[in-house]
């Protein structure tokens, strides 16, 4: 299918989208890149950016939910222009508060002949749902009561019977849009099946309340995951029945597993929270989840973007139509990246949390600092700072291996600690500057150089042949404790 490029048609006056989660728990990884999108978006455009709660399923809302939610997306600098905390001239933002705005427009709709009462019990919708699954048909509503008088109808309602409103799809019609990403979609009407609008207990389904929503806080664009394509030949009937315009629609690709099967827990982390919890940076996720599903453009080879670049560089038409493999590896691998490269100071705030109970005194910030400088090359995420803090914390050196202890006792290795000894013992402190001057300078008077002058210093300092820079650890040691480690093998 031909994409629609048109990404924002001359006629808007301007850009306006929304994120619209449902307070049912933790946030999905799918849904934070849902959200990056739009704020991609309305920012590119110089557009507006609004949360709206979809909170009318009472039965699956979340206490606290919310309020994680703003929390979370916050942390990652995706921020809103208007929403349950900023306001704005389009609320209420919370849907449960909009039921009178719902019912208005479901009463307008039935006026129109649009939609229609049903008096249906749960027992009889079960009972039509088992027929239609034996005799292998579709199973939707029958639109049984599509047909009743008004008389049945008033009748009824006097009568205290339950009921929902239900839309009334037109039949042997095809309903045709233009996605963004997904291109141009048809849909046969006698396939779309009678949708709830509003429920027995008044709270309308997503799908009025979507709709309704999206005109009154113009809404220009709609940028949701692909599974809710299918509703739209829903949604655009209801438009036209109400006569409204229909917004602009992308549906981004899903998130996939490794072996192409739909993002899911059986397979690792997916929400939000976990991976902040682990200690991905937010500029990490934030790049990572952006290049899940597009890119910016044919031959690009840049892979790390600013917050700034994303939404510079960001359009529509370059999100990809297929499924987006969810990498692990390569989050980890554009983690490290991140922190190898971020600002030291900034580093040691996020990692504090992480030093605790390991033995490191953090309130002397200078070491804890050079600790975490010495180590954070080793690091795809800060919740891996205890496994890289052994050699700091163990009070004595536990050699990796036995083999390695050959090489301590070598004559080479021997001759190389009485002369760092001596050298070390005429210093006030030790430091990577003059850690390299005594280094060279003992190389040149045993003529000791190469693996055989730093791997018997390496292992007699963490007990191990690979490791942090040993500049850096002589001097979180310092010398006093530099030298009493190597006094032990000369």
């Amino acid at each position: 299918m031909e994409k629609n490029s048109n990404e924002v048609s001359d006629t808007k006056s301007e850009v306006r989208v929304r994120f619209a989660p449902s307070p049912t728990g933790f946030i999905h990884i799918g849904s934070l890149r849902t959200a990056l999108f739009n704020l991609l978006f309305a920012r590119h455009y110089g557009g507006k950016n609004i949360l709206r709660i979809e909170d009318t399923d009472q039965s699956r809302k979340v206490e606290g939910a919310v309020e994680n939610l703003i929390k979370n997306l916050s942390l990652l600098d995706i921020n809103f222009d208007e929403g349950p905390l900023q306001g704005g001239d389009k609320g209420p933002y919370y849907q449960s508060e909009r039921l009178d705005i719902y019912k208005k427009y479901c009463d307008e709709l039935i006026a129109k002949g649009a939609a229609y009462y049903a008096f249906d019990t749960p027992e009889e919708l079960d009972e039509m749902r088992k027929l239609q699954q034996l005799e292998g048909r579709q199973t939707m509503y029958d639109r049984r009561a599509r047909d009743l008088s008004e008389e049945e109808v008033q009748e009824n309602i006097k009568s205290g019977k339950p009921y929902v409103i239900r839309l009334k799809v037109p039949l042997n019609e095809e309903v045709k849009f233009d996605d963004l990403i997904k291109g141009t979609i048809k849909i046969e009407t006698n396939n779309i099946d009678d949708q709830i609008l509003l429920k027995s207990d008044g709270f309308p389904t997503y799908h009025l309340a979507n709709v309704v929503d999206d005109h009154l806080m113009n809404i220009t664009h709609i940028i949701r995951g692909e599974e809710w394509v299918t509703s739209v030949p829903k949604h655009i009937l209801l438009y036209k029945a109400l006569g409204w315009e229909v917004p602009e629609m992308a549906h981004v690709p899903l998130i996939l597993n490794k072996d192409k099967t739909k993002l899911s827990k059986r397979q690792g982390d997916v929400a939000v929270e976990d991976y902040l919890r682990k200690g991905y940076l937010k500029e990490a996720l934030i790049n990572f989840m952006a290049l899940l599903g597009w890119n910016p453009g044919e031959g690009e080879e840049q892979e790390f973007f600013s917050m700034d670049e994303l939404i510079k560089r960001f359009t529509i038409e370059k999100v990809q139509s297929s499924g987006a493999v969810f990498n692990i590896d390569k989050l980890n691998w554009m983690n490290n990246a991140y922190i190898k490269n971020y600002d030291l100071d900034k580093l040691t705030e996020l990692s504090l949390p992480y030093f605790e109970n390991t033995g490191i005194d953090t309130n002397d910030i200078e070491t804890t600092k050079k600790i975490l400088s010495a180590i954070r090359v080793y690091l795809n995420k800060l919740d891996e700072i205890p496994d890289q803090l052994k050699i700091f914390t163990q009070k004595e050196i536990a050699l990796e291996n036995e083999n390695l202890k050959e090489i301590l006792e070598a004559e080479t290795s021997k001759t190389v600690f009485k002369a760092l000894i001596e050298k070390f013992g005429a210093i006030d402190s030790l430091n990577p500057e003059n850690y390299k001057t005594i280094l060279s300078e003992v190389q040149k008077e045993t003529g000791i150089k190469g693996k055989q002058l730093f791997k018997p210093l390496r292992i007699a300092l963490t007990g191990s042949e690979n490791g942090p820079e040993l500049p850096l650890i002589a001097e979180i040691f310092g010398k006093d404790k530099v030298i009493d480690l190597i006094k032990k093998w000369s």
